[in-house]
């Protein structure tokens, strides 16, 4: 593999990282494409060189043709991502029509678990206290 290919998609990587770490849906979608390309570039770069058609025809030895495994790896993650992007860029629309921005806020039920006091632990009983 190429030097400049691992770097570049460790670069696309980690900004795909550093952008679905964001509460904004918006931010967190572009995150998501991000991270499929660098995972199809991956996928190309892994599947070894371009060789022979993965057909293998009368004369033709099967060390030669390309390994099609990649390529079908790499459609169906295109699919899947431009679904998934999909999916998060209709939520971030519905966010922005109905409260104006399209922040990720916290659940109600978790923030009241949050501030509830810790119960005991069942497992210690009183006559363990010293």
């Amino acid at each position: 593999m190429n030097v400049t290919l691992a770097i570049l998609i460790g670069v696309m990587v980690a900004v795909a990282s550093y952008l679905l770490l964001h509460r904004t849906l918006t931010r967190i979608a572009l995150g998501v494409g991000l991270l499929g390309n660098a995972i199809n570039l991956l996928l190309l770069v892994a599947g070894g060189p371009a060789g022979s058609p993965p057909f293998v025809a009368e004369g033709q030895l099967p060390a030669d043709a390309a390994d099609p495994l990649p390529q079908a790896f790499a459609l169906t993650s295109v699919v899947i991502g431009f679904a998934l992007t999909a999916f998060l860029l209709a939520l971030a629309w519905r966010g922005w029509t109905i409260d104006g921005d399209d922040d990720v806020e916290d659940d109600l039920e978790d923030r009241r678990l949050a501030e509830a006091p810790a119960a005991p632990d069942p497992a210690s009983s009183p006559e363990d206290a010293p």
